[in-house]
């Protein structure tokens, strides 16, 4: 059994992630899925980052923060498109976290970080929030710092491909990602065939 924090995207805490963190229960793992708005949702990006602004970034990672204060040092850190920079600013406070997961776009490696650490990265392709040369710096990073990073990308799928709420959802390419973010949390190393 995996700890799983989840923090959702810049929409805030939606039936996308609620249902995420229902899939990984079932599955046997304790998921934590942090409302960082305090229970207000955006319907577009646009309205999302005007949310974020009204309650400030600081704000954000200080909630995001307090969430973790019960879970366990090895917490598994999931982050959705926006929660991704969550996880990104968290990350190096965390140094003892079992695991990273990505979807939707990419996050910054701490210097800290610890040689061996799994991190998964999810994304359509293309994707302006995971554009190439942010996957390639990111990769050049995991490299050198000795983290085990695994790479997925969707070709054809929407930003959202994950959210069955949204135009962008690709169930099949979502469906896949799941598979492989069980497989992450379970402890096992997915076999990477390729993308979809």
């Amino acid at each position: 059994m995996a700890h799983i924090a989840l923090f959702h995207s810049v929409l805030g805490l939606r039936s996308a992630e609620l249902l995420a963190a229902q899939r990984l229960r079932h599955a046997g793992h304790e998921v934590v899925t942090p409302d960082l708005y305090g229970g207000e949702t955006a319907a577009t990006l646009d309205q999302g980052f005007r949310l974020v602004e009204g309650i400030g970034w600081s704000a954000v990672i200080e909630r995001a923060r307090h969430a973790l204060d019960a879970m366990p040092d090895e917490t598994v850190l999931v982050g959705v498109s926006m929660g991704t920079g969550v996880v990104s600013d968290l990350w190096a406070e965390r140094p003892g976290t079992a695991g990273v997961v990505l979807l939707h776009a990419t996050a910054d490696i701490p210097d800290s970080v610890r040689p061996g650490l799994r991190v998964q990265l999810h994304a359509a392709e293309p994707d302006r929030f995971a554009p190439s040369e942010r996957v390639a710096a990111m990769t050049r990073t995991a490299r050198e710092a000795g983290v085990d990073l695994e790479i997925f990308r969707y070709p054809g799928a929407g930003h959202f491909y994950t959210d069955r709420d949204l135009p962008d959802y690709d169930p099949q390419a979502a469906e896949l990602t799941w598979r492989r973010v069980l497989d992450f949390a379970g402890q096992g190393r997915t076999e990477h065939v390729g993308d979809r």
